[in-house]
């Protein structure tokens, strides 16, 4: 990787974003990378909005805020019409299948897949939507070996969890693999 990725993962509060870009961010680490994360959300935290960005470069990162995505996450449709205008011209926008893409939106690629659904009805539990997002994003980005990103999760869930969170990050490889 010459330059630095930007990631930014967009929804509502509950959904374990912000954790996951922990996670990303520590798997960059992991690696021997440097990265950065920064997180916001609503006042209402649960339910409300919720946004955590992170940055991954081999170099220094100058600056630790992302101004426009390389890669954009929405789990929900207002995080979708708030920010999808961010990603790049040759950005991947990822969605839940649930959320309908604005007009207008230009990203090189849009991956629309069902994460909450996978989580639910696959993984069996819904509060790993996370961990199958991040899964989606290390397969569509391959910014951090699967090993790190692994070992990062298993780092940051509730003990008792491990076998859960890694089909949930196995199931996420899977939602984009034809990608």
């Amino acid at each position: 990787m010459e330059r630095q990725i930007e990631i930014r993962l967009t929804g509502s509060g509950g959904q374990g974003l912000i954790l996951g870009g922990i996670i990303l961010a520590e798997a960059a680490l992991l690696d021997g990378k440097n990265a950065i994360q920064s997180q916001s959300y609503g006042p209402e935290a649960r339910g409300g909005a919720s946004k955590a960005e992170v940055i991954i470069s081999n170099d220094e990162i100058d600056y630790p805020k992302v101004e426009t995505a390389d890669l954009l996450l929405a789990l929900t449709q207002v995080a979708c019409d708030k920010y999808a205008v961010t990603v790049k011209k040759d950005g991947i926008l990822l969605v839940d299948s649930t959320v309908n893409i604005p007009e207008g939106i230009k990203a090189g690629k849009i991956v629309q897949v069902p994460i909450l659904q996978t989580a639910t009805e696959v993984v069996g539990k819904s509060m790993v939507a996370n961990i199958v997002a991040i899964g989606a994003i290390q397969q569509l980005l391959n910014i951090v070996t699967k090993e790190s990103l692994e070992t990062a999760v298993l780092n940051r869930v509730p003990k008792g969890t491990e076998d859960l969170n890694r089909k949930a990050l196995a199931e996420g490889y899977k939602l984009v693999e034809k990608y």
